[in-house]
């Protein structure tokens, strides 16, 4: 009885320790499921101006913001505009892919002191996450930005008097490598965005060399709105249609 509870408590062991090693071995061949997710949504985004922040991979991927993608080709970047810029258009410059952030050669710098009003127009609903103003060093480096949504008045005569939507104490940043982060349930359903710089660092102007903006977007059909409201205007080809399709149930109209 002896040598069998041995032999039993031996093969118990045996079969812990092989068991052990399974594990181990599993553990070390799993993908990284981090790193897996990480280039699944590289790769649905086009592998191109998508970012996340995490072990290596650089994205701004936040469980309880949702993914942030470059809303650049959402912005209607020939009508933005800029009040007190020193350069006419030079404010459509800054907008650009996030590869070419550290363009020094195009830039939007202040004229009479060092404020800015930016007046952003979009081309289809967006949800603005995160703003990332890439400016110059020193004294010339805006500190502080106030945002307005949905807005076509606002102007250094009314800029600081208007309760803005969110405001933001700058920190220089040289490498565009620090968003700001929006309340989200404010920023959703944007038209266009104004972005005032009231100060700097003490400087006689303020020069931007990029400003990213990052949220979701979702396109908007413009013919089919259209078409909806010539339809509309002409009620004599509503009857048109429905005699037309008099077999049909209901006014459907094609």
């Amino acid at each position: 009885f002896a040598l069998v509870f041995s032999v039993s408590s031996v093969l118990k062991q045996h079969s812990l320790r092989n068991l052990k090693i399974q594990r181990q071995i599993d553990r070390n061949t799993q993908p990284n499921r981090f790193s897996m997710a990480c280039r699944h949504q590289h790769d649905a985004a086009g592998g191109g101006d998508h970012h996340h922040h995490h072990d290596g991979c650089d994205h701004d991927d936040d469980p309880e913001r949702g993914v942030e993608d470059s809303l650049l080709h959402c912005i209607d970047v020939t009508h933005v505009t800029c009040l007190n810029e020193a350069t006419s258009g030079s404010a459509q410059t800054i907008f650009k892919p996030w590869h070419s952030r550290q363009d020094r050669s195009t830039f939007l710098e202040s004229d009479a002191d060092e404020q800015l009003i930016i007046h952003i127009p979009f081309t289809s609903d967006v949800k603005l996450k995160s703003i990332c103003v890439l400016a110059a060093e020193g004294e010339e480096h805006p500190a502080k930005m106030l945002a307005f949504k949905n807005r076509e008045d606002v102007d250094f005569d009314n800029a600081d008097s208007i309760t803005p939507d969110q405001e933001w104490a700058l920190n220089e940043d040289s490498e565009g490598l620090h968003p700001y982060e929006t309340l989200i349930a404010k920023f959703n359903g944007l038209r266009n965005l104004n972005l005032y710089f009231p100060e700097n660092f003490g400087g006689d102007t303020t020069k931007i060399y990029y400003i990213g903006l990052r949220g979701e977007s979702k396109a908007v059909n413009r013919r089919t709105i259209i078409t909806i409201a010539e339809v509309a205007a002409r009620p004599e080809d509503h009857k048109e249609t429905i005699k037309d399709n008099g077999d049909a149930k209901g006014h459907f109209i094609s």
